[in-house]
């Protein structure tokens, strides 16, 4: 179990270790049942290998629900806020700890609802066609690679994408 898949849990993006292994093994043991009762089975299975928050079990294991009416083909509505989706590719350096805490910021300054996330591991990076770091992807599109912008000009793309979002 070395896989680490990353769901969305609340507002939250989260890594869980042994996600694919543990839907596998459950989804086998409880065909026929309703998707509802894995829950509780996955969010004790998955508790012995990474930390769920005490506080947090209930929405823990209604992702894990999520992620299991998925891997069963069932239908399963997304988590998230609609907010602009906002991805900052680097592996942790400074200059991708600064991009992300100036992204962070002008969404304050803005008030744009967003989802943030912050993508170190290289193959997750390269996969997305990333070659220079750090990079940031909103909405699925790379705008700037090998660099930070001005914060004035992250806030143009962000207040942008949220238009573009309300236009839908």
């Amino acid at each position: 179990m070395n896989d680490v898949s990353r769901i969305r849990v609340g507002d939250d993006v989260s890594g869980i270790a042994g996600l694919k292994e543990a839907l596998a093994e459950i989804a086998s043991q409880w065909k026929g049942k309703p998707a509802e009762q894995a829950g509780d089975a996955l969010l004790e299975k998955l508790s012995k290998r990474n930390y769920i928050h005490p506080g947090k079990r209930e929405l823990y294991r209604q992702a894990f629900v999520r992620e299991y009416r998925k891997f069963i083909g069932e239908p399963a509505e997304e988590a998230g806020g609609g907010g602009v989706e906002i991805k900052v590719f680097g592996p942790g350096c400074p200059r991708c700890r600064k991009m992300e805490e100036d992204v962070r910021s002008a969404l304050a300054e803005t008030g744009v609802d967003a989802d943030v996330e912050h993508v170190s591991d290289m193959k997750e990076i390269f996969s997305a066609g990333i070659m220079g770091t750090p990079a940031l992807m909103i909405d699925g599109k790379v705008l700037v690679t090998g660099s930070v912008p001005p914060k004035s000009k992250l806030k143009e793309w962000i207040t942008k994408a949220a238009a573009r979002r309300a236009a839908r």
